[in-house]
């Protein structure tokens, strides 16, 4: 039985991670500033910011495997803390770990560090040239992680998890749910004929432990095995709702220099990773994991009409909850409110 430290271990992915370890049987402490309350009571919880140095020190004693996952979402618009929090908290965070004499480190990454690629679909040789401040933040943050491991010897897995979807996955996609709910039209930028892929938050765990498992170290791309475009997507979750919403083209052009303008007023929801990149294909290479036995579950339209049916399902509630990870909460519409009324 190992000793896991799960950093961010109250978010959406590391609360999944920290769970998936328990029910395998291992030992789990997770850090975070904020305590979930609906963790189970095997998982001790650890407050601690992870600029805090000594707390992070403290926190490794007796660990073998550290999952770091604590980071920033470009939700949360932080600018300048981008750099502190998903560069130099994954910094600590690794040099911790190799001063603690941990077994191995998997650091969560982001599809962001690609930016909008041309040529698909993208593999781990494609360029790495993030296109906003979150994605920079995310490449700097794995290039300090991998510059402390490999010198030091510690095996370092590397996750890179397409659009996330499945229960209790909120943030950006509690509007998108809750128009159509309400028979409001839907937006896309451009045609949407652009092919988008997702990933299921268990299949992304799934992958997970079977590249922990395995204990190879490197870099795993994580998206569906079945995927159409935007549009596609969009309008089958519509059926499935039986909805009236509509899905409407926006001109690219005039489109993104509204939504940046509006983002820089701070009357938009939507972060430069949202209206730089949505509107354009974007989908990963997932042989490697297949090769190894990976098995997902969900396509893009399965994994949108569970986590449509939860929202609704949920509705109520989620309406009262203020949840500490912006994953996990929802989203105030901003400027999309007009867009939505007017259109």
């Amino acid at each position: 039985m190992a000793t896991h430290l799960v950093t961010g271990g109250s978010g959406f992915l590391g609360n999944l991670i920290a769970r998936r370890l328990i029910a395998r049987g291992e030992r789990v402490k997770v850090l975070d500033i904020w305590e979930d309350s609906t963790r189970p009571k095997e998982i001790e919880y650890i407050p601690c910011d992870i600029l805090n140095r000594d707390g992070v020190a403290r926190a490794l004693r007796g660990v073998d495997i550290v999952h770091h996952n604590v980071a920033l979402v470009p939700l949360t618009k932080s600018g300048k803390d981008f750099w502190r929090v998903n560069v130099e908290g994954s910094r600590i965070a690794a040099e911790e770990a190799v001063k603690a004499g941990v077994q191995a480190f998997i650091h969560m990454s982001s599809s962001a560090i690609y930016g909008a690629p041309k040529q698909h679909p993208i593999t781990d040789a494609t360029p790495l040239q993030p296109v906003e401040i979150y994605g920079r933040a995310k490449l700097a943050g794995e290039q300090a992680v991998r510059a402390i491991c490999e010198p030091a010897r510690l095996p370092l897995i590397v996750i890179r998890p397409r659009t996330i979807l499945g229960e209790g996955r909120l943030g950006i996609f509690q509007i998108l749910f809750d128009w159509i709910r309400q028979n409001y039209n839907v937006f896309v930028i451009g045609d949407g004929n652009n092919l988008f892929q997702f990933i299921h938050a268990h299949d992304l765990m799934d992958a997970y432990m079977l590249a922990l498992q395995a204990a190879q170290p490197g870099v795993y791309n994580v998206g569906a095995d079945r995927f159409g475009t935007v549009r596609e997507a969009l309008e089958n979750l519509i059926r499935h709702a039986h909805s009236t919403s509509k899905v409407k083209s926006l001109p690219a052009g005039p489109t993104i220099v509204a939504l940046r303008s509006a983002d820089w007023l701070g009357i938009s929801p939507l972060a430069p990773w949202h209206y730089l990149t949505y509107h354009k294909p974007f989908h990963f290479d997932v042989s490697k994991l297949l090769a190894m036995g990976w098995k997902p579950r969900y396509s893009n339209d399965e994994m949108f009409r569970e986590s449509y049916d939860w929202f609704c399902a949920n509705y109520d509630r989620l309406a009262a909850e203020k949840a500490g990870s912006p994953h996990r909460r929802p989203v105030r519409e901003g400027l999309l409110w007009l867009l939505k009324k007017l259109c």
